[in-house]
């Protein structure tokens, strides 16, 4: 009988969508996401906002996890991924709060995993139909990092900043660890996966421009996460 009730526990789907000062976009991000895949259950980690994200995440019907203040991007994706794994969750579809990302292929990226054909499904924005221009700098990144992990990980890699991806349960658990970025989990995560021997591919998918005009790689950042994943990365490589 407990064998049963943990197969069941691990065909649940859990949505996490890190938000940090969403109130605009937020509840119409969960309306789409519930329309895509009502059966899942959607968790919002509220990541230190200052404004409404929390009080209208929760009015949208969404469980919402709250850090005192904000901790950064990769953190806020652990708390998601611990909480998958306390609460038996076989499967996390992860995507931004902020309406760039497109909940219509949410199942795509679910029945990657679901099927057992990867580990972890990557929504590229660069694959297929679609004409998503990133800002010069960022381009530069992708190129750049998406080469490194490509060449590390032996397979073509064209949006290794994607946030939009569906994590099987082994995933999950790697993704649980110390190591994990609590900034800015991209190339180095890729990385990190193929070394531990899990599988991961890009799927095609659209996105949109971010609701609120903001971005995690504006002003001096793209700098820093320049510094900040060529480091990383060689960490990677130090480590057995």
């Amino acid at each position: 009988m407990a064998e049963a009730t943990t197969r069941q526990d691990n065909k649940k789907v859990l949505i996490v969508i890190p938000a940090f000062n969403e109130a605009g976009p937020i509840a119409s991000v969960i309306q789409q996401v519930r329309k895509e895949i009502p059966e899942a259950q959607i968790v919002v980690v509220n990541d230190g906002s200052t404004d409404e994200t929390e009080k209208k995440a929760k009015a949208a019907g969404a469980r919402v996890l709250s850090h005192p203040f904000n901790m950064g991007y990769g953190v806020s994706l652990q708390t998601g991924y611990k909480y998958a794994l306390k609460n038996g969750y076989g499967y996390v579809l992860q995507m931004d709060g902020d309406g760039q990302h497109d909940p219509r292929y949410l199942p795509l990226l679910l029945k990657e995993v679901q099927d057992g054909i990867v580990d972890v499904a990557i929504g590229s924005r660069f694959l297929g139909e679609g004409g998503y221009k990133a800002p010069f700098l960022r381009r530069v990144g992708m190129k750049l990092f998406g080469f490194i992990a490509g060449r590390l990980s032996g397979q073509r890699i064209t949006d290794p900043t994607s946030g939009y991806q569906a994590l099987s349960r082994r995933a999950i658990e790697f993704c649980t660890r110390d190591a994990f970025p609590g900034d800015y989990p991209d190339a180095d995560v890729l990385i990190m996966l193929h070394r531990a021997g899990l599988r991961f591919r890009e799927v095609p998918v659209s996105m949109h421009p971010s609701l609120n005009g903001q971005s995690m790689h504006s002003g001096i950042k793209p700098f820093y996460y320049i510094y900040k994943m060529c480091l990383s990365i060689g960490l990677n490589l130090l480590r057995k």
